[in-house]
């Protein structure tokens, strides 16, 4: 059975998946910003922030301030998306 992860921690590992995302270097050689390879890595890491917190706010017993958090790490992922991609 899989252990369960505390929100805390989801939340932790999902803005270190963001900064994975944001430190990926652009490739050199070919279409630089613009390789497919490039794009999907950046999609797959932040899909993969998104999925580590996306069902916080549905689990009872969360606080506000918590939903409040998972809310910022949506906003710190469509920031990044927007930047990279």
């Amino acid at each position: 059975m899989a252990k369960l992860i505390p929100a805390t921690e989801r939340l932790l590992r999902a803005r270190k998946l963001i900064q994975q995302a944001r430190e990926l270097p652009i490739p050199a050689e070919g279409l630089g910003k613009n390789d497919f390879s490039y794009i999907a890595e950046i999609r797959d890491l932040l899909r993969q922030a998104k999925d580590m917190v996306k069902f916080i706010p549905q689990t009872a017993g969360v606080s506000a301030e918590m939903k409040d958090e998972v809310k910022k790490v949506y906003a710190e992922v469509e920031q990044a998306e927007k930047e990279l991609v």
